[in-house]
């Protein structure tokens, strides 16, 4: 029996999930948001119907998918929970599952931006989400980055910006959870915010898993992290 669980995080696939290769030898796969592009529910569901499809299908053993703030008909109820069962997908909406010991929390909200994105919550009010996290959780799965974190963009002046929560860092901090998985915030004009960061002062891992870079949709420019943890 195998001491370790083998992971492969991946985010922000936009509609290119089918560009991605898929590793050999994965016990779970994880999604953290952002398979599909339109805010019209009705245009969004069947993307989003096609990357569970899609995900369902993997040859790997456990499959968790959290949503992100594109993926406006899983908000809507256009895709449903039976649709991720009939998939074999595990969806983690504010609640946690437990994988071979190992226990994973994942939420879809981001802070507000803009309008009409799915599972916004003001900034201000946010941090009541992260207070439902277990204290014993081994895995977060959130859409967006905690502050600080693989999570630097441009603000409406071309300025660059930490454009994650600050709130989600400190209940990160509390925790010390043994992983860490989030997108939202891609590549961009030579910004790299994809991949996986560890400090020096805790033990977690953080891993920004998405594959696209902003104005270059088309294309992917990376196959998402994998990692190894012990049970």
């Amino acid at each position: 029996m195998k001491n370790k669980l083998k992971i492969w995080h991946i985010s922000d696939t936009h509609t290119f999930h089918e560009m991605l290769t898929i590793p050999e030898n994965i016990d779970v796969v994880i999604f953290s948001g952002d398979c599909s592009n339109p805010r019209e529910p009705l245009p969004n569901s069947f993307e989003v119907l096609k990357f569970l499809k899609w995900f369902g299908e993997l040859d790997i053993k456990y499959k968790i998918f959290v949503a992100g703030n594109h993926d406006t008909s899983i908000e809507k109820r256009l895709v449903v929970s039976t649709d991720f069962i009939d998939n074999g997908i595990i969806h983690l909406y504010d609640d946690e599952v437990i994988i071979e010991g190992i226990k994973i929390w994942g939420s879809p909200y981001t802070p507000s931006f803009g309008f009409g994105w799915a599972f916004n919550r003001d900034r201000a009010k946010i941090y009541k989400v992260w207070e439902q996290i277990p204290e014993d959780t081994d895995i977060i799965v959130t859409h967006g980055p905690p502050k600080g974190i693989l999570d630097i963009s441009y603000d409406k002046d071309r300025n660059l910006e930490m454009c994650g929560d600050l709130s989600l860092k400190k209940r990160i901090r509390q925790l010390n959870p043994k992983l860490v998985c989030f997108g939202h915030i891609h590549n961009m004009n030579g910004v790299i915010n994809q991949g996986y960061v560890r400090f020096a002062d805790h033990n977690t891992i953080y891993s920004n898993g998405s594959v696209v870079t902003d104005g270059k949709f088309g294309q992917i420019n990376n196959n998402g992290n994998i990692f190894e943890l012990s049970k």
